[in-house]
């Protein structure tokens, strides 16, 4: 069995943050060892919410507790995603260093959640800046939505093609894999019934399309679904691309089921077949 340090927000009530992760990569046989940034009433996107953040300093407690009992070399890999502070990074980065010290082929699957006036995504102050000064570096794997993509990159997005390149940049600083979640609204990527995303490596460039559900109000907590999964495919054995595509086909699973509830929240438990073997059965394109 495979374990996962899951290091991000926890919803009481919904789907968000390791409340959306962990379940989809349970059932892939993933053990998630979930460590909260926050815990919020409910995800920052009703615009009010009660709970807290988790103080920094409990991420390191957290992790020199597993290495106390011998734990930490069976950690296979480290997901971050959702910060309550700036300070929170420089734990999670010292978390890294020591489970790479103690399992060298640990990764670190990097989710950079940043502020998103659009989505009334809430981040606090300085969490942008130390996600690319500090964690962007040491990360094996990002998964950016087009907006953290044009921050990560610092490139102007205008186009499809300007988002390749700005993946490639991505993948020439050293990162093995970039999944960039989201890219509609981009160029020639108008048709609003499309969903298009695109995983960047040292072996190419490969384009996805899958149908994208048309929501009253879009659920939360998709793009810590997409991570969770494609991190348990990765782990569980699968190539690159097939972890790709393996990963769309669950959330198109996930999403239609989400659909058809007529729900604000995601719906993964109702989902739960179709995380274990998809009824999609999307393909990748190489394009570069």
């Amino acid at each position: 069995m495979k374990n996962v340090l899951a290091i991000q927000s926890h919803v009481v009530y919904g789907f968000a943050g390791n409340k959306s992760a962990t379940f989809p990569m349970q059932l892939l046989g993933i053990d998630v060892w979930a460590l909260n940034t926050v815990q919020f009433s409910n995800h920052t996107q009703y615009g009010k919410w009660t709970g807290m953040v988790i103080p920094q300093e409990q991420i390191g407690e957290i992790v020199q507790g597993l290495d106390n009992i011998d734990k930490l070399s069976e950690c296979d890999a480290v997901l971050s995603g959702y910060l309550g502070s700036a300070e929170q990074v420089d734990r999670i980065i010292e978390a890294v260093a020591t489970i790479k010290s103690r399992n060298p082929k640990a990764l670190y699957l990097c989710d950079p959640v940043m502020p998103n006036a659009e989505k009334v995504c809430v981040v606090a102050n300085g969490v942008r800046e130390s996600l690319i000064e500090k964690a962007l570096p040491k990360a094996d794997i990002i998964t950016p939505n087009l907006a953290e993509l044009r921050q990560l990159s610092d490139f102007e997005i205008n186009h499809f093609d300007d988002a390749v390149r700005a993946a490639q940049a991505l993948v020439e600083k050293g990162i093995s894999k970039v999944l960039v979640k989201h890219l509609n609204k981009v160029g020639k990527l108008q048709d609003p019934d499309t969903f298009e995303t695109i995983l960047a490596t040292p072996e190419g460039v490969w384009h996805l399309s899958r149908p994208l559900y048309q929501f009253n109000f879009e659920p939360v907590g998709v793009g810590d679904l997409i991570a969770g999964l494609f991190l348990a495919n990765l782990l569980n054995g699968e190539d690159d691309v097939r972890a790709f595509e393996k990963t769309n086909n669950a959330v198109m699973g996930v999403m239609k089921t989400t659909f058809e509830l007529k729900s604000y929240e995601l719906q993964p438990i109702a989902a739960r077949f179709e995380i274990l073997n998809p009824s999609a059965d999307y393909k990748a394109v190489k394009i570069a």
